[in-house]
């Protein structure tokens, strides 16, 4: 019989040529199981035929980009409801990741969401629906359509759960008093209290055993499983014991099956309650989006859908208004409250030509504004969706949580079986006794606490840092991050405030002016931060640019060119070397005073002469040096690199605090440096700004990027500080210990809460203390244990890590 064969297509980036093709076609191939691999460099499709269904799109993805090539990957956050408990989410992860063309799937219990990474254009949204709805859950939609549906959902299924709570204990409370009581009823207190129990179990414990019922049918063992057989056993032992059948009328649990799904639904409702509130962070950063803007079309104001704006739009926005989307003032000033973005409580002072992002808050002038970034593309809209992502990501300790909970209810299953026959078959107690402790086991244990010990510390821990200004992107980063012994500080941007001014020009044989026409169109080409400041000096227009020939730029040395037919050099030391120009004493005693102070000191030559000497300062931040030192008290040790000669990076290290340094390192160097620093056994945290730091941010341990730099360093991290204040690096370390610290705190309280109880639940105190767990006592255990994990993660809401 001939296998059953199928196929994938990948859109594979990077390829430009047949020889492309060839290596990717080539390194799939070589995968066991695939039989062909056709590879069009031109469209960049490659079409894979394997055997059934061995092999997975993320093995596929990791061949490709083993041969030095990308895949093209989409994602997309869905809303799942019905999940219980951490067994429940690892059922739906299984399913997911098992659908061809699935990379991964992440299942967040605490926010009852996916996020699913799948090939671009191979995973229909269907297809994910009826894997969902297939284990019995529901699956919900996309996250962001219909969220105001799915609150008002969630909120009649609380109401609903407050209803079952309130009928559940009004009910069974006066029962267990009836028993304990001597009363006597008119009729059979057994009977009548099954009469009582059928209609009000039926109703409350529906959820519970519809669950279970539709876990059994995909043969998945939840915790809802085991409620239901709990609640069972106790319910076929009352009535067995009613009508005399094998057992007597001491078998009596009617109560206790009340309570049992009363306790049970409790601690849903708490759970979901306390769950709520882990979110809150990016409900509250979506509810920034204002609903409506004032357009102005001819010179006069439209109010529309803010979505409806299109990027080159101008819209108006008045005092008390918040900014619809992304743009730069065309007219007007005011200040703009940015807090809710990058956590800076003072105002921002706006005028023409600065940028505004949406969702701030303006405050007392009217601006005009024109739309530069609209829809999913807004900063507001990127934060949005990376803290959502992130939420959903596991670090290595769940991961090893999850693998626990996937052996704990078959094994909390043979401890209640083997309760059962210890004590009734071999110690000879009582079948009541015994019954009572395999009734009890089953509703005590709960994996749920262990679920739920790390996404809701993680959830909670990155909307915190959202809230500050600090974008983590994953529980992964955290689990890094809190490892970090060594931080590596770029200078320019970073430790200082990225914006250098020329303090002195110094001419030799020229007058300044002369000097800076010769200096100024080649600087004008170059778009390092030092040339932009000579540039602003010359106040140069861009007609004279057009004045330079044979224009180049040497990397980590300076820049050349030719103007008015003189060979124009500027820069460092090394290049006059290079181009055999002496520096005379005078100067190079000129620039050793600059770099003394911390100043950049930038030598010109004309025509292989030294004709000028520029000094450059870029000041240092404002709490930089006050940063560093708490990251040196966290037991941390600080390193800054730099391209900039060891005088200056020195005294710009000593103005802050930093120990060592590394200069005139050159921008491909500083990923060498991390590296060297990783060999050595440290674990490195790289915090830059510019394009050049993206390979260190990228190879360090933790890449730290401040937000005013580029989109590829900030792509590039895996922290990134909105505001760009060094304070958030070290605000960002310190959440990341807090949270971390919270998970295990939260694991130990999970797994010490199940070793503790399940024992005792089983009848181990009975011998020494004759104690007797009654089952509706474990429901309440564990109801509490669930809600004391989430309560404990929420306390990081009002972590600060300024006071501590």
């Amino acid at each position: 019989m001939t296998e059953k064969s199928s196929r994938m297509k990948i859109k594979v980036t990077g390829m430009t040529c047949a020889s492309c093709s060839g290596s990717v076609k080539r390194a799939l191939e070589k995968m066991p199981g695939v039989m062909n691999a056709d590879v069009d460099h031109a469209s960049g499709m490659a079409t894979v035929s394997y055997k059934g269904g061995g092999i997975s799109a993320s093995e596929m993805r990791r061949s490709i980009e083993s041969s030095g090539y990308g895949v093209e990957a989409q994602s997309v956050e869905v809303r799942i409801d019905g999940m219980t408990c951490a067994s429940c989410s690892s059922a739906v992860e299984a399913a997911l990741t098992s659908i061809p063309g699935v990379i991964s799937a992440n299942v967040n219990l605490s926010n009852k969401s996916a996020i699913v990474r799948f090939l671009e254009g191979t995973v229909p949204l269907s297809t994910i629906r009826d894997a969902v709805n297939g284990l019995g859950y529901s699956y919900q939609g996309v996250i962001g359509k219909e969220e105001a549906d799915t609150s008002d959902r969630e909120g009649r299924k609380q109401r609903l759960r407050l209803i079952r709570i309130i009928l559940g204990f009004s009910i069974s409370l006066p029962m267990l008093a009836l028993m304990h009581i001597d009363v006597h009823l008119p009729v059979d207190m057994s009977l009548s209290f099954l009469m009582i129990t059928v209609p009000v179990l039926s109703f409350i414990g529906y959820p519970i055993f519809r669950s279970a019922f539709t876990s059994l049918l995909h043969r998945s063992l939840t915790m809802d499983v085991m409620y239901a057989m709990g609640i069972s056993a106790a319910f076929i032992s009352s009535v067995m014991g009613t009508f005399g059948i094998v057992l007597d009328g001491h078998f009596n649990f009617y109560d206790t099956t009340i309570m049992l799904a009363s306790f049970l639904t409790l601690g849903r409702y708490l759970e979901n309650r306390a769950m709520s509130r882990t979110g809150d962070a990016v409900r509250k950063l979506i509810g920034l989006r204002p609903r409506k803007a004032n357009r102005l079309v001819d010179g006069r104001l439209e109010i529309v859908d803010a979505d409806e704006l299109s990027v080159g739009d101008l819209f108006v926005i008045r005092p008390g208004e918040r900014v619809p989307v992304d743009g730069r003032v065309k007219d007007g000033r005011s200040y703009v409250d940015e807090s809710m973005i990058n956590g800076e409580p003072i105002p921002s002072q706006k005028g023409k030509g600065e940028e505004v992002i949406g969702g701030t808050l303006n405050q007392k002038g009217v601006l005009t504004v024109e739309a530069t970034r609209v829809g999913a593309d807004t900063m507001l809209s990127q934060i949005v969706r990376l803290v959502s992502e992130a939420q959903s990501s596991k670090p290595a300790l769940q991961k090893i949580a999850d693998r626990v909970v996937t052996y704990f209810i078959p094994a909390v299953l043979a401890i209640s079986i083997g309760s059962f026959v210890l004590w009734y078959l071999v110690l000879g107690e009582s079948l009541l006794f015994s019954l009572t402790a395999l009734i009890s086991v089953m509703v005590i244990a709960c994996p749920c606490a262990l679920g739920l010990a790390s996404p809701t510390a993680v959830t909670v821990g990155i909307g915190r840092g959202a809230e500050m200004g600090i974008l983590i992107k994953g529980g992964d980063i955290l689990e890094r991050a809190e490892r970090i012994d060594t931080v590596l500080f770029d200078k320019t941007g970073t430790v200082t405030m990225g914006r250098p001014e020329v303090t002195s020009v110094d001419a030799f044989g020229i007058d300044e002016g002369a000097l800076l026409s010769f200096v100024a169109p080649v600087e004008s080409l170059s778009d390092h931060p030092l040339a932009r400041a000579i540039t602003e000096r010359a106040k140069m227009s861009e007609k004279e640019t057009d004045e330079v020939r044979d224009f180049e730029l040497i990397e980590g040395r300076g820049v050349m060119g030719t103007v008015k037919g003189s060979k124009v050099r500027i820069g460092n030391r090394r290049m006059m070397k290079e181009g055999g120009i002496e520096i005379p004493p005078m100067v190079e005693e000129r620039m050793e005073r600059m770099e003394t102070e911390g100043k950049t000191a930038s030598l010109v030559s004309i025509s292989g002469r030294i004709a000028g000497l520029i000094g450059i300062e870029d000041p240092v931040k404002e709490g930089a040096s006050e940063a560093v030192s708490s990251i040196k008290s966290m037991g941390i040790r600080t390193m800054m690199v730099t391209g900039d000669n060891p005088r200056t990076a020195k005294a710009v290290a000593r103005k802050v605090g930093i120990d060592e340094v590394l200069a005139e390192v050159l921008p491909g160097g500083k990923s060498e440096k991390v590296v060297e620093l990783q060999r050595k056994g440290r674990k490195v945290a790289f915090i830059g700004d510019g394009i050049n730091d993206a390979p260190a941010l990228a190879r360090s341990d933790v890449g730290i990027a401040i937000g005013t730099g580029t989109d590829i360093a900030i792509d590039s991290a895996g922290i990134v500080l909105v505001s760009g204040k060094l304070n958030n690096a070290l605000h960002s370390l310190k959440l990341s210990r807090k949270v971390m610290g919270r998970v295990r705190m939260n694991l130990f309280w999970a797994f010490a809460y199940n070793t503790a109880l399940i024992p005792a639940a089983a009848g181990a105190l009975h011998p020494l203390f004759g104690v007797h767990f009654r089952p509706e006592w474990g429901a309440l255990a564990m109801a509490l244990s669930s809600v004391t994990v989430i309560s404990l993660s929420l306390m990081l809401k009002r972590y600060d890590p300024a006071s501590g």
